[in-house]
């Protein structure tokens, strides 16, 4: 039987899952900006319900115009899973740490969760350990190291911020392991409502105190608010979704080492902090890593064996005459 799908498609789905990938760093990386702009308005918990009632009105009003099938019950306890591990705990988590931590510090903090991925990955969605994967995961944590390290190195590490940022990338990485197979089911935009509304459901003993960090909040904060609600949210997620349901979850996770750097120079183009030189090596050794993930091994062709060529597989010479 022949494969359904052609060269090209498959090529073109490459395609739309690369381009994913870049939408949902990007994004993500403006989220760590976009907290600390409205960490001073919004706390923790009034934020994260915040970001999800946003999230999830965009995405069900495309749910309800798209109208796609539901997941079947026994998806139902992986959605729950992952919505309350990464929607709600993630996000209380890393809005915690920034409370404590400059965006530089959190971003690699958080960023340990690809390694975590990469493991998870390996032993419960069977991925295995590709060598390029962990040296390159290695690589890249090195990388993202010296970016934070370049951004904060005249600042003290909070140890609260430090186990809080440590605790997003926990619940980050199990989040994206529990997703991984309902995504072979479920297409990413419910994928993404549906763990998102999960998410502001268990978030919302904090309804009270949004509504009262909405009505005292300046213009500016409430927009940021919707901001992270649309794009780091509803958007990235989504995106990354679907990436997730055409990529191994080790690979993907890597790509999100780039994150600390555009996570820098967001800072310094919209906050004014201004990167050490040591920030930028570290992101061309962030690069570097990211590459190296994305290589594939290859495995020369087998020589047939002597024995193992038979008489009649052998062309008789053409005879002159």
């Amino acid at each position: 039987m022949t494969s359904s799908v052609s060269p090209d498609d498959d090529r073109r789905s490459s395609r739309m899952a690369f381009v994913a990938v870049g939408v949902t760093v990007v994004l993500w990386a403006s989220a760590f900006v976009g907290i600390r702009a409205v960490a001073t308005s919004f706390g923790p918990g009034p934020l994260t319900l915040g970001r999800l009632l946003v999230g999830c009105t965009a995405l069900g009003v495309v749910v309800a115009v798209k109208r796609g099938p539901w997941p079947a019950r026994r998806d139902l306890l992986f959605i729950i899973g992952y919505g309350v591990l990464w929607f709600a705990g993630y996000n209380l988590a890393l809005n915690a740490a920034e409370q404590h931590l400059d965006a530089g510090t959190t971003a690699l903090l958080v960023n340990i969760g690809p390694i975590l991925i990469a493991i998870l990955a390996g032993i419960f969605l069977h991925e295995g350990f590709p060598r390029p994967l962990l040296i390159g995961s290695a690589v890249a944590l090195v990388g993202a190291a010296l970016v934070a390290f370049g951004s904060t190195a005249d600042r003290t590490t909070d140890v609260n911020g430090a186990f809080l940022a440590v605790l997003a990338a926990v619940f980050y990485a199990a989040g994206v392991t529990v997703q991984k197979p309902v995504l072979k089911r479920v297409n990413a935009l419910q994928a993404t409502f549906l763990g998102c509304s999960v998410g502001a459901i268990v978030t919302l003993p904090f309804a009270p105190a949004l509504w009262t960090a909405v009505s005292e909040a300046p213009t500016s904060a409430v927009l940021g608010l919707v901001y992270l609600g649309v794009f780091p949210t509803a958007i990235a997620f989504t995106t990354w979704a679907y990436a997730l349901s055409r990529m191994p979850a080790g690979r993907l996770g890597a790509t999100t080492y780039l994150t600390p750097i555009i996570a820098t120079l967001l800072a310094w183009a919209f906050l004014g902090e201004v990167p050490a030189a040591l920030a930028f090596v570290g992101g061309s050794i962030c690069l570097v890593g990211v590459a190296i993930t994305r290589m594939r091994r290859r495995i020369p062709a087998a020589m047939p064996r002597l024995g193992d060529v038979r008489l009649g597989d052998v062309a008789a010479p053409e005879q002159n005459g």
